[in-house]
């Protein structure tokens, strides 16, 4: 879910945009009227209190985070790492991801843990795959949508962006639409963001080359991911953005950014030059 208790954030959405997870450890110093307890009582009540051990107890901490939505969520994953370890489960996380908008399931599995800190309507997408007689102002008009809010999602600088790609995710503007639908986790390449797709009959294209492949083993991910950042000489969000957009081909990755490099070196393409 990504918090303070994780060592090993893999945030996406900054990674893909270019720009860059925590607080306290979980001393539990909140007020007991924050989980209905009576405030007036002379001590504090805290996971880390040995006279309160209920609250370290994992299938305790899973009957209560059953109740709480994603931010709720996000918080109890930063008071301690038995909080955490609880809050961060899959299925914990999908229920709650599910749940606001009565949705019957969510498919794949997220590059970024902090894929799952937000589930407001624009974490969705409807997946339409283009024809010839499209148009980003006829596909607004279907979908009741802006024009300007499919161009901002999929990244389009212009209208002609259309007629490059074999799909375009549409914004999400009736709620209703998600009920008892199946949603699918993907890192879009062209977005270069990850959304919760819906295709048509829940039944995903056979063939999304825009799509990114994921590599299975997150162990392997990592190892990926450290080796680019070394060879790049760079943090981990910009190697994870060219792993990204490279389509999960390291080689591609690294040439990418050096040809980048290259072209930030000529006299007049320098960041404020």
């Amino acid at each position: 879910m990504g918090c303070c208790c994780e060592e090993d954030e893999e945030d996406i959405f900054r990674q893909l945009m270019n720009s860059g997870s925590g607080s306290g450890s979980g001393s539990g110093s909140g007020s007991g009227s924050d989980w209905g307890w009576d405030s007036g009582s002379s001590s504090v009540i805290s996971p880390m209190n040995s006279d309160f051990s209920a609250l370290s107890s994992t299938d305790i901490l899973r009957l209560i985070f059953e109740k709480l939505g994603i931010p709720d969520l996000a918080r109890a994953c930063c008071v301690c790492r038995v909080w955490n370890s609880v809050a961060s489960q899959r299925d914990m996380l999908t229920r709650a991801f599910l749940a606001p908008w009565k949705l019957n399931h969510v498919l794949g599995h997220p590059l970024s843990g902090s894929f799952w800190r937000d589930n407001s309507l624009s974490k969705f997408a409807i997946s339409h795959r283009i024809s010839r007689s499209d148009t980003v102002a006829s596909l607004a008009v279907k979908y009741s949508v802006q024009v300007m809010d499919i161009k901002r999602l999929n990244n389009m600088m212009s209208d002609h962006g259309i007629y490059s790609r074999e799909r375009l995710l549409i914004p999400i503007s009736n709620p209703d639409i998600l009920i008892n639908r199946t949603c699918f986790i993907e890192l879009d390449l062209y977005a270069k963001r990850e959304v919760a797709v819906l295709y048509p009959n829940d039944v995903p294209d056979a063939k999304t080359p825009y799509v990114s492949h994921r590599i299975s083993s997150e162990a392997t991910n990592k190892k990926v991911l450290h080796s680019l950042k070394r060879s790049m000489q760079v943090d981990n969000e910009t190697a994870q953005y060219y792993w990204s957009v490279a389509n999960g081909d390291p080689r591609a990755a690294f040439a990418q950014f050096s040809a980048d490099l290259n072209w930030d070196s000529q006299p007049g393409h320098s960041i404020g030059g």
